[in-house]
């Protein structure tokens, strides 16, 4: 054991060593499956003595020595930053301030090693700290704009990474022409003393050249746009074996009434919708039937490799990058009007009060009756459309639907779920595919009403495994930390909310009911989302904090998420043997890394809207518009259009009539002599100045409002 403890450490403390997981390194040791028990218990006792230490994803690394501390590096536009330290024993220290001499060559993202150089001088400064080694890089491969200077090749990276353009050789490396979108490899990062050095590895086109922004996100975030061939042969083999005439071992539905209600540009169909009433009772039995995408991807299939590496779809403007094959994801398993489909059904029984009564859920086919886009049913729902042309059952359970829905969003808002607002940006094309404006997205009755029947569904499979003491990955939203609640109390204060009891959830669906009606609301939904945690995937019996729900997952939406297809296996297993069983720590790992894709495409989805809209207002300098402050810091605030979802910084250097002052407790600019105050929710009238497609910034100015 002596023999293999030494191998582990000298492997982990090699310069050129990449943490990886576990059970990777035990293969690279070639640690044989009997002795891997062995090794696992070796290794948690490591990291109990502080000799390893755990990091992303699971990976396994040497421990920082003592004195040392490791984290995540942000680095700041002016070349300073921070490190957050990564937990230890379930705590996070306080972020350590690393000088702009101190940062080495490390980038925003690095796992770094951070020795202290001072501790804090005042109760709200972090220590300062210096960075010794980056650990482990976040990326290595960037995008940017090639362009050429003194008979060099240089290339400015998208965004505010890195502070200077990367040397890339020789003019015309590997064919790249000024103002392409190429893809560098970094050599070399860039330091106080060093520019940095990359190499060109692909050419991604003309800036500016339609397509051009969608694929140059697809390279900076790593998103894998083409799948493996093994994935594909195995999608058209389970194609060509489908037959909608085999039902065997399911409920036959397909006679039901089912519908589906989704986007009008939707591409895949995953969940449907039946639902009766007892005349004489009240009683109502949902049916929410979920396409059953686990029989044509087993476990460790080619398509279950390919879906669990990419963990969710990416849904960018104009495309889609699914977690399956097409074949698969808008054919197959797709729930598509007419077409017999194999589906995992939840039926769940309500009181006329909403109370939920009995669940049993069945494999089973269905065939959907109607599709309806979310507008369809909220023009029949708000009366717009009286529905004339639709079957007389198929307007009466649209009706019922929304009855039932109702019930259960006020069941729960009683038991204390936030009904945060945070709509998103839907962009609006020409005929040329060009951009040609863009909106919040509408969230109403009939969105509504979806979302209640998906919520009641994930939660009734939650609640199904954890009544059996199964471990599966849970959707959770851990409880906030008090101490940001009551920030967000103080700010909302200065707003002119009432809050007494800072951390009561009541208090906090009022305010947001309250904000609900005013200029502010957007600045106070987005201020709560900052003060509560990030929900992830875990085995953790956390419960879901937004939603108020002890038991709750995600079950209903397997064709774009890995986590359902997890779940709905283990339903299966369930349904046919009356038992199931999983691996916790397997759960874990392979939740962290589901959250981290997730997040990724998240950021990939809103940093290509962002572009996208930056080029739309890149043509429209000088425009003015009123807008509402949004964030307010010391070199200025942010303000958002009001007729427009696009945000801009207003520099407080533009701000000439007066000096201002920041006061941090009412989130405001001051003038010293004007006393003009400038304060998160204000509105205010501003002016397109500036935008930086490179840097991805735009400014405004406050102009006077001309009279009319």
């Amino acid at each position: 054991m002596e023999k293999l403890e030494k191998l582990l450490l000298d492997t982990v403390a090699h310069p050129r060593y990449e943490p990886v997981k576990l059970k990777t390194l035990a293969r690279k040791l070639d640690i044989s499956p009997a002795q891997y028990a062995s090794f696992c218990s070796l290794a948690r006792r490591m990291v109990k003595l502080g000799r390893l230490e755990i990091g992303r994803n699971q990976t396994v690394r040497k421990a920082a020595p003592h004195g040392a501390v490791t984290g995540v590096f942000r680095k700041s536009d002016a070349g300073f930053g921070f490190v957050r330290p990564h937990a230890v024993d379930g705590t996070v220290g306080p972020e350590i301030h690393i000088g702009q001499e101190y940062v080495a060559d490390a980038s925003s993202g690095d796992t770094v090693l951070v020795r202290i150089r001072s501790k804090p001088r005042r109760a709200n400064l972090g220590p300062s700290g210096e960075i010794v080694q980056v650990i482990e890089r976040a990326a290595r491969q960037f995008v940017g704009t090639y362009f050429e200077r003194e008979g060099q090749g240089f290339v400015r990276v998208d965004g505010t990474v890195f502070s200077h353009s990367i040397f890339v050789g020789d003019p015309g490396a590997q064919g790249a022409r000024p103002q392409d979108k190429v893809v560098i490899e970094m050599l070399s990062f860039p330091s106080s003393e060093d520019r940095g050095e990359g190499v060109i590895i692909e050419i991604l086109g003309p800036r500016g050249k339609p397509g051009v922004d969608t694929l140059s996100i697809i390279r900076a975030f790593g998103l894998p746009d083409a799948f493996g061939e093994d994935a594909l042969a195995e999608a058209r083999a389970v194609a060509d074996a489908f037959s909608e005439d085999d039902l065997h071992g399911r409920e036959d539905l397909t006679g039901e009434l089912t519908i589906t209600i989704d986007p009008v540009d939707a591409r895949d169909f995953d969940d449907a919708v039946s639902l009766s009433q007892d005349p004489k009772s009240g009683h109502w039995q949902l049916g929410v039937h979920i396409a059953d995408v686990s029989h044509f991807a087993p476990p460790n299939s080619a398509l279950d490799r390919e879906a669990r590496k990419r963990a969710t779809s990416v849904y960018l403007p104009q495309r889609v990058i699914p977690m399956f094959p097409e074949i698969v994801s808008n054919h197959l398993a797709s729930l598509q009007q007419g077409k017999v489909r194999l589906t995992k059904s939840a039926f769940i029984d309500f009181t006329p009060t909403g109370q939920k009564a009995h669940v049993r859920f069945a494999n089973t086919a269905i065939r959907v009756r109607q599709r309806f886009a979310y507008e369809q049913v909220s023009a029949i729902l708000t009366g717009k459309d009286d529905g004339a042309s639709l079957p007389t059952e198929i307007r009466e359970l649209l009706f019922r639907m929304r009855d039932l829905a109702m019930i259960l969003r006020k069941r729960r808002t009683k038991r204390g779920a936030l009904q945060l607002e945070m709509p998103e940006i839907e962009l609006e094309y020409d005929d040329q595919g060009r951009v040609s404006g863009a909106h919040f997205a509408v969230n109403d009755i009939s969105h509504q009403v979806i979302e209640e029947f998906m919520l009641s569904a994930n939660e009734a499979v939650a609640e199904q495994l954890s009544s059996i003491d199964v471990p599966f990955l849970r959707r959770i939203h851990p409880a906030p930390d008090p101490m940001k609640l009551k920030a967000f109390a103080e700010f909302a204060r200065g707003l002119g909310y009432k809050i007494v009891r800072e951390t009561d959830r009541f208090t906090l669906q009022r305010v947001l009911a309250q904000a609900a009606t005013r200029p502010d609301m957007h600045a106070v939904n987005y201020a709560l989302l900052r003060s509560l945690k990030q929900a992830v995937y875990s085995p953790e019996e956390e419960g879901h904090y937004a939603l108020a729900s002890q038991d709750y997952c995600h079950f209903t939406s397997p064709i774009r998420r890995y986590p359902d297809l997890t779940v709905h296996r283990l339903l299966d297993r369930w349904l046919k043997t009356g038992k199931a069983g999983g691996s916790f720590d397997e759960l874990a790992a392979l939740g962290e890394h589901c959250s981290k894709m997730e997040r990724r495409a998240d950021v990939a989805e809103r940093e290509l809207i962002k572009v996208k809209m930056l080029a739309f207002m890149s043509e429209r300098i000088g425009l003015e518009t009123d807008g509402i402050i949004t964030g307010v810091a010391d070199y200025g605030f942010f303000a958002q259009a009001a007729d427009l979802p696009v945000e801009g910084l207003v520099h407080v250097s533009t701000l000439t009539d007066d000096y201002y002052d920041y006061d941090q407790s009412s989130h405001s600019l001051f003038g010293k002599r004007t006393k003009k105050r400038y304060r998160l929710g204000d509105k205010v009238h501003v002016k397109v100045v500036r935008v930086d497609l490179q840097r991805r910034q735009l400014d405004f100015r406050v102009v006077t409002k001309r009279k009319t």
